[in-house]
């Protein structure tokens, strides 16, 4: 069961942690979130923090209404995870040229391929085709955007976006990378949250940034049709990645072979049904964990990851937490912590130790063990990684 209440207007929204470990902004999100008239259902994962328009680590079911806010601005932002036939023993004693050739393959920050990448994976490029053929179907305000999004496409991007290669506690190789939806998606989601903002039955919130769309609207059907091309737009990005970073594996060790990919979104809407009743359902920094649904719980750059399975939990809406969650901003992470602290805590890790990375320092997260602890009632642990090399932008 959860841990904690915490009582809104309109429903009570369930915590998977303590609420005195919540900060004090976040908290009063969740209260505004709770107090919407749609709502039924506020569910809180354990690496709840404060985010930006609605609170990262919330999962929220509505009736008949969706905020963009609640979605987050990076749609389809999630996780993919394969596991290989490598081992710990056949890893050469230096990753340092394994990670040249990643940051070769797939551009990092704001970089972008110089024209579109062609999959070989059959299914892969009809996939990649048809999603580019609906771009003339979102809204007019990114029409200048094609070119961008064809060439980001099977990029990485910034922030707490990483690509990693990691070892289980049995010693077999993973790849692992964590991505969004790039400035596309991005500029998606900026473009529906203004639009909302000005609609009528909005304009008595206490926080406009939670506005809302109603079913059966034109700006509800605009936003469904752009999220949803976002949201394949994500899970497309993260395979390309994988079949470029395969190819770099393949190409250090010929022999390897891959596992199918765990794949999962923790920025996106889901039409689903819980306790009797369909409804649109949020999650932002948050994963479904139905009952058997592998799913993938990140750490930082320099702790722990997990293969989880779902225990389908119906007091969480089937949902758990999306990794560790910050514990401070990227600013105060900056003002903590030294370039030196970050080669101490990634010691061991082929990775930048850079003042460019400062702020995903692992000192800025939560514990991950903790994490993991509150939630035993949401996931069952599948596997254990741990990385020993890491690519950010």
């Amino acid at each position: 069961m959860s841990l904690a209440r915490l009582r809104g207007e309109t429903v009570d929204a369930r915590l998977w942690t303590p609420a005195e470990q919540v900060d004090s902004q976040a908290l009063t999100q969740l209260r505004n979130i709770a107090s919407l008239p749609w709502v039924a259902h506020v569910a809180v994962m354990p690496d709840v923090h404060f985010g930006k328009g609605a609170t990262v680590g919330s999962v929220i079911g509505m009736r008949g209404a969706v905020s963009p806010a609640a979605v987050g601005v990076d749609i389809g932002c999630g996780m993919g995870a394969v596991r290989t036939s490598l081992t710990a023993s056949d890893l050469p004693d230096s990753l340092r040229a394994i990670r040249s050739d990643l940051e070769d393959a797939i551009p990092v920050g704001f970089a972008a391929h110089d024209g579109p990448v062609k999959p070989q994976d059959p299914r892969l490029r009809a996939e990649v085709t048809e999603l580019l053929e609906g771009f003339d179907d979102l809204d007019p305000s990114v029409k200048d955007l094609r070119g961008r999004a064809r060439a980001q496409l099977g990029t990485l991007g910034g922030g707490n976006h990483f690509i990693e290669l990691c070892l289980d506690t049995d010693g077999r190789v993973w790849l692992m990378l964590h991505s969004g939806s790039r400035n596309i998606g991005k500029t998606l989601a900026e473009v529906h949250m203004a639009r909302a903002r000005k609609l009528k039955h909005n304009r008595a919130l206490v926080d406009p940034d939670l506005a809302v769309f109603l079913a059966g609207t034109e700006e509800m059907a605009a936003y469904r049709r752009d999220l949803e091309w976002a949201q394949h737009y994500a899970m497309l990005n993260r395979r390309l990645m994988f079949e470029l970073y395969t190819q770099v594996v393949r190409a250090h060790f010929p022999e390897v072979r891959f596992d199918d990919p765990v794949l999962c979104h923790h920025n996106y809407v889901s039409e689903e049904t819980h306790h009797g009743e369909s409804l649109l359902v949020t999650r932002k920094g948050a994963i479904s964990a139905r009952a058997g649904q592998l799913g993938v719980i990140p750490g930082s750059m320099g702790t722990r990851s997990y293969i989880v399975r779902g225990l389908g939990n119906a007091e969480s809406l089937h949902s758990a937490s999306h990794g560790a969650g910050r514990k401070m901003s990227r600013g105060e992470a900056r003002r903590q912590f030294s370039v030196k602290d970050l080669a101490e805590q990634t010691a061991g890790v082929e990775c930048r130790k850079d003042g460019g990375v400062l702020d995903e320092i692992p000192g800025a997260y939560k514990p991950i063990e903790q994490v993991m602890e509150y939630q035993k009632d949401l996931v069952e642990i599948v596997a254990e990684l741990k990385q020993v090399l890491c690519v950010k932008g």
